[in-house]
């Protein structure tokens, strides 16, 4: 199946709006006013929520990606991740993703451009593996950026990405759970998430938060029973 084909199927599944068709009447106030919803715990990092016809980079964690498409899914936004075939579902369930509106693109191939371009146009929020980001060109990455801005998408990068709108990062990353003879069940990761904007936006935010928490969504540092922390790597 060509790739016309495979992104058509994919727009036609029911209730698919296209990014670009802003016009349309919404019930929640985020996307109006041209924003789509996060997860409250991410609020001091994002304000606001995703601002439509941006480019943001997340670098050092697949979860944080995962966790900044949750409340916007489940607030009826359309969601396709390319280029990450090891992304777990079960994980971006708990974490808060509605799968009914997610759609995966494990391997786009060497149609990687004609797939991320046609996915801008059909879904509201677009990521591209790190992989896949590794291999665009800043010239590439400048006609994407216009094109999303264009339709009014969201386009997040699991890496750098040139000239992005917002960059994420993740780092401290440290696991509850354990007991001071070292056992017990790692049920929360705390990490510091880091936040740089452009222009005005440039100083950096920092928030510490659970990622994943106790129930696997992502929870603000505080909101649960504290427990040990133990130097975990990822």
């Amino acid at each position: 199946m060509g790739v016309p084909e495979a992104v058509a199927g994919l727009a036609a599944i029911p209730g698919v709006r296209t990014a670009a068709q802003l016009g349309e009447p919404s019930l929640d106030k985020a996307a109006s006013a041209g924003r789509l919803p996060v997860a409250l715990a991410l609020a001091g990092l994002v304000p606001g929520g995703l601002r439509r016809g941006s480019t943001v980079a997340v670098r050092g964690s697949a979860a944080l990606v995962l966790a900044l498409l949750a409340e916007a899914t489940r607030e009826g936004s359309w969601a396709a991740i390319i280029g990450m075939p090891a992304v777990g579902v079960v994980a971006a369930a708990e974490l808060g993703v509605d799968l009914d509106r997610l759609a995966l693109v494990p391997d786009p191939g060497v149609e990687l451009v004609a797939v991320v371009s046609a996915l801008i146009d059909g879904f509201d929020l677009v990521v591209l593996g790190p992989a896949a980001a590794r291999g665009i060109q800043p010239q590439l990455a400048r006609r994407l950026a216009g094109r999303v801005r264009n339709r009014g998408a969201v386009l997040i990068s699991a890496g750098s990405w040139p000239g992005a709108d917002l960059e994420l990062e993740v780092a401290k990353r440290r696991w509850r759970g354990l007991s001071d003879d070292g056992f017990g069940h790692l049920d929360a990761r705390d990490v510091v998430a880091t936040s740089r904007g452009r222009g005005a936006a440039a100083r950096p935010r920092h928030l510490a938060l659970q990622l994943p928490g106790p129930d696997g969504a992502v929870a603000a540092v505080g909101a649960t029973a504290g427990g040990r922390l133990s130097e975990v790597a990822g």
